[in-house]
């Protein structure tokens, strides 16, 4: 019997290390990270660091620690954080921004997850005993419930030359940033100088199988690392999983050009079909699309689960391929062939 391939679309966060990688891996030297003795982290560190202009990095056991020790980092309580409605701290890291921090969050109507630097300057706050004090814009870079549309360089610099002209900090949630870095061109220190601080998610399309590093100026991840202790952040012999991350920013950054084809691909074809009303706009490796009124998007990934092929429903009527490293341009097409081979009595 022949094992059917089972193609994952849900998440690039469900790629696996490749060979060369669990090499990398099993080689790593490794130490205590908590008393900075692990040297295979401390490569990283810097590594991440020097990409970026920025004269520090943490390494993180995820990018959801990540932004909320930065929210931290920049905040005290009774603060308030300026970003774009659909971003990830808000959504989807269980009100952190409140439970750590004790701050709020004023919420802006971004295009395609985009704010401007006027909507910023709208909305910072007066000295008022009623309001809360604005200290620290977020962006997202690319903006995942936007269909994975970026923010280019030129359209960051207004908004960073007016927070620090306000007092406001600015940090950078890059989950999957170096998508946009092969589409636009921009380079990485080029765009760590509008920011105090960036988040860099190392397994989501570069593949490592965990961590993000924070970067920022020596005293912010000097404090960010005591965050990171009281959250149970430190981690002991974690070269084992920086090793990977220094692999994956030496040998996957460019291939992240294939992923971000292959979304337009699944674009093309999902434009054909009769039951999708609508696509949004594919910018990276992110494709966001909605079903026609007559059916429930969770009914189309019951069908395409039905044919080894997973994604996830993001609402009634949305539904969102993610392309990654575990999905060849084979997978794409085949992933098309089901698509137009699915019926619906509409």
């Amino acid at each position: 019997m022949i094992n059917k391939k089972t193609i994952n679309l849900i998440s690039d966060t469900v790629t696996r290390p490749t060979p060369e990688m669990r090499d990398a891996i099993a080689q790593a030297v490794v130490g205590d990270d908590v008393f900075a003795q692990d040297p295979t982290v401390n490569k990283l560190e810097t590594k991440v660091a020097d990409m970026f202009g920025k004269e520090a990095a943490v390494f993180c056991p995820s990018g959801t620690m990540a932004n909320q020790i930065a929210i931290k980092t920049h905040t005290n309580p009774m603060d308030e954080m300026i970003c774009e409605r659909n971003s990830h701290v808000y959504l989807y890291e269980a009100a952190g921004y409140s439970f750590n921090s004790g701050i709020g969050v004023q919420l802006l109507d971004g295009d395609e997850g985009r704010i401007t630097a006027d909507q910023v300057n709208d909305a910072i706050r007066k000295q008022d005993v009623h309001f809360p004090q604005s200290k620290l814009v977020v962006l997202e870079n690319s903006c995942n419930r936007a269909g994975g549309s970026y923010y280019r360089l030129d359209q960051i610099s207004p908004i960073a030359e007016l927070c620090r002209a306000n007092g406001l900090k600015l940090h950078l949630d890059g989950a999957r940033l170096f998508n946009v870095l092969v589409e636009t061109g921009d380079k990485a220190a080029d765009l760590g100088k509008q920011f105090d601080t960036l988040s860099i998610c190392l397994s989501k399309g570069l593949g490592a199988p965990v961590g993000t590093v924070l970067c920022g100026s020596d005293s912010d991840i000097a404090q960010a690392r005591r965050y990171r202790k009281v959250m149970g952040g430190g981690m002991r012999q974690a070269g084992i999983l920086a090793a990977a991350g220094i692999y994956a920013l030496d040998h996957h950054i460019e291939r992240l050009q294939r992923d971000n084809a292959h979304a337009r691909i699944l674009e093309s074809c999902l434009s054909d079909c009769r039951y999708v009303q609508e696509i949004k706009s594919v910018y990276t490796n992110i494709v966001i699309f909605r079903v026609v009124e007559e059916i429930d998007a969770q009914h189309l990934v019951e069908k395409l689960q039905q044919k080894d092929i997973l994604c996830l429903a993001f609402s009634k009527k949305d539904i969102r391929f993610v392309t990654h490293l575990d999905c060849s341009r084979q997978d794409v097409e085949h992933v098309c062939e089901a698509l137009r081979s699915i019926e619906f009595d509409i």
